[in-house]
């Protein structure tokens, strides 16, 4: 069994590992750093009713700070669309606070099972790129291009996000671009916009696995509800050093191929969870 100061490192590890890719291939975190935290809360011995709640609401926080540098630095160069935003504002809040209270009424083996499934959604968008033709396609497509949806609309696309990224621990990207780009938004105020859209986001989820996690008496210590304080910390403050990292890379690698690799690596990851929490 590894020490305290040795699972810290690990979390140190993860942190760099989930930053870099994040900023690497565009995408969230969460998809990797759910499964990973749901194994080492495994080996660390914590009960196997509470580690996936644990993960997703670990991975949630995280993005909140990693969230918010990024949505400055898109609002910096006028890639968020806020008319858009807080018309999916109310949605989101709501959703997300509610996805986070049904988890906590899920069992573990519903959790992993979405979670699984959400992997394998995620893993074939990355390996057809799905975003890449969707916008493609809007360009192609000026005549008869989608218009984006009232504010009803908006609000129901914000709560499906909202509840969709409390049972994946994600900021919400993976949605949001996809609808952004198909109602017509260039790819990269559609990047911009989903950043921004994944700051409230995080905090209503974040929130919600707060307050639920306050009522089980049986979570480790230094766990703030369902969140759990070191490995926040860790992730957090690497995961923001490196993904600038992966950014800059992104322009002098391979990405495609580097995406291909990701994907079987994301599998599975997926794999090894369902077998092992």
């Amino acid at each position: 069994m590894l020490s305290e100061l040795q699972f810290v490192f690990v979390y140190f590890l993860t942190g760099v590992f989930v930053g870099f890719f994040a900023g690497l291939l565009g995408l969230g975190g969460g998809s990797v750093m759910v499964p990973i935290l749901s194994m080492i809360f495994v080996a660390r011995g914590y009960s196997p009713d509470h580690v996936v709640h644990m993960a997703l609401a670990t991975s949630m926080a995280t993005i909140i700070p990693g969230g918010a540098m990024s949505a400055y630095t898109h609002h910096q160069h006028k890639a968020v669309e806020w008319p858009i935003l807080r018309r999916m504002l109310p949605g989101i809040l709501i959703g997300t606070f509610c996805g986070a209270v049904i988890v906590y009424f899920s069992t573990t083996a519903f959790l992993k099972g979405f979670f699984v499934a959400f992997i394998c959604v995620l893993a074939a968008q990355m390996l057809f790129d799905v975003n890449g033709k969707v916008s493609a396609h809007r360009l192609a497509d000026t005549v008869g291009a989608c218009k984006m949806p009232g504010a009803i609309g908006l609000f129901i696309v914000g709560a499906v996000t909202g509840v969709v990224s409390s049972f994946a621990g994600i900021g919400g990207a993976v949605i949001s671009i996809t609808f952004l780009v198909w109602s017509g938004l260039s790819m990269h105020r559609a990047i911009g916009t989903a950043a921004a859209i994944g700051v409230p986001l995080a905090i209503a989820g974040a929130a919600g696995y707060v307050m639920t996690g306050l009522t089980d008496k049986n979570l480790p210590n230094l766990s703030l509800g369902y969140v759990y304080l070191p490995a926040f910390a860790a992730i957090a403050v690497t995961s923001m050093v490196t993904a600038p990292i992966g950014a800059r890379l992104a322009h002098r690698l391979p990405v495609k191929t580097l995406k291909k690799i990701f994907v079987i690596f994301l599998l599975l990851l997926a794999i090894i969870m369902l077998s092992t929490v």
